[in-house]
């Protein structure tokens, strides 16, 4: 189908939620994406941090072929074939403090548990409905959950609730209640809020790095300051790790590089290589507040996104890296390429920052340049996928194969638009 035919039916039959550009891909490999015409892009969006494998990766594929031929869905009412294996990776890289899955050993305490959905709206759900359960059940009582101006946790009406940005909320208009907005990084405003409100807080939701509204990582003082006060007020610390996790950050999952550790976290995007799953990870203890019939999903931890979860999982950890050593996973590359793009980035003409960590990365513009969104347009143009996240941010979040190589080829289109 032409991308003419394919847009005539989006325009009658589909939606209208997105802009989209005009191109329509049909195929990829590695760092690329094919389009129906047959050309080539360097893709520095990774499907928005989901393709953390690339395109077409032979571990990824042959997983999700040799499940598909066997068993697509099943109910939640039986066991399954890798769900447990994939909930027990995600307890042995949340024991890994340093980030380093070497460093859990693999008989490590099963100290987590995880609930799979289909979505990261779905993983944030899932940890709000247990945080209040908890709070009910045991806990403190507490209703109130403290989130950052700024934020994004997802589309559903509570997650958009906890989403503080007046664009997500004001046309959904009356919102769940419950949830109270502070700045990011804000110290004083986070101890006043405990003050005020105290056993009445059941719990802090917060991206380690806030990707959304521009790559805004926490400080470390916000961080510690979370964990005190939540630890102290008999109240949860919950980390939206939706986009940071996973080793995009340079860290298994990003609260390592905090050296804090909350009580739940939650996943989506890049756990299933690019099949929707999502996941709300909990403390065994805290998980216990869950009883059967509380919660759940009808296609949430199937066989296929496990199969392909377990997969991912499994390459990321132990196997090898572009240019890297075999077995050693991908943290090294990660953190050295990571380094490089922000180096890179940093250096460009018109560039007045570059922040984030790993291959989560915003370069923001100086004054008097052109609007983000068309810098996207004109590098779409020249063969690079690349994103904004307002007029004056560009986002980075390629699959993490990606290479100095490719670095290079994206800073050399940009240096020409920007120029």
């Amino acid at each position: 189908m032409s991308l003419e035919e394919a847009k005539k039916l989006d325009d009658a039959y589909v939606m209208h939620t997105f802009g989209r550009y005009p191109v329509e891909f049909v195929g990829g490999h590695g760092m690329r994406a094919v389009d129906s015409e047959g050309r080539e892009y360097l893709d520095f969006l990774g499907g928005i941090a989901v393709s953390c494998l690339g395109y077409a990766h032979p571990v990824l594929e042959a997983a999700v072929t040799e499940q598909a031929s066997r068993l697509l869905h099943i109910s939640n009412y039986f066991h399954i074939e890798h769900r447990g294996e994939v909930a027990r990776r995600l307890s042995q890289l949340a024991n890994a403090g340093d980030g380093d899955p070497a460093a859990a050993s693999p008989d490590a305490p099963q100290q987590w548990r995880a609930f799979f959905g289909n979505s990261g709206a779905e993983a944030n759900e899932c940890a709000i409905k247990l945080a209040r359960l908890w709070a009910k059940r045991g806990g403190n009582g507490g209703f109130d959950i403290i989130c950052l101006n700024k934020s994004f946790h997802g589309r559903t009406m509570e997650t958009i609730a906890a989403t503080m940005q007046g664009w997500a909320q004001d046309p959904f208009q009356p919102l769940p209640g419950g949830f109270i907005a502070i700045d990011a990084n804000d110290v004083e405003a986070l101890r006043e809020v405990f003050a005020q409100r105290g056993s009445n807080i059941c719990a802090v939701l917060l991206e380690p790095i806030q990707g959304e509204s521009g790559v805004h990582p926490m400080t470390q003082e916000f961080m510690e300051e979370v964990r005190r006060l939540t630890s102290e007020n008999g109240a949860l610390m919950m980390c939206d790790e939706v986009q940071t996790g996973l080793f995009r950050t340079g860290h298994a999952l990003a609260f390592q590089g905090y050296g804090v550790t909350p009580d739940v976290f939650t996943l989506a995007k890049a756990i299933a290589g690019g099949l929707p799953m999502g996941a709300c990870v909990a403390r065994a203890e805290i998980s216990e507040a869950f009883h059967p019939g509380d919660h759940g999903s009808t296609f949430g931890g199937g066989p296929l996104v496990c199969a392909a979860a377990d997969a991912v999982l499994g390459e990321l950890t132990t196997g090898t890296a572009p240019e890297g050593k075999p077995g050693e996973g991908y943290l090294p590359h990660v953190c050295e390429v990571g380094a490089y793009l922000a180096d890179k980035l940093a250096e460009l003409p018109g560039v007045a920052e570059a922040r984030g960590a790993g291959l989560m990365l915003g370069a923001e513009l100086a004054e008097g340049l052109p609007d983000a969104h068309d810098l996207v347009a004109r590098a779409l143009e020249r063969g690079a996928i690349i994103n904004a996240t307002g007029p004056t941010t560009l986002r980075f979040l390629p699959p993490l194969v990606c290479t100095k190589a490719d670095v290079d080829e994206l800073v050399s289109i940009l240096g020409d638009i920007l120029a």
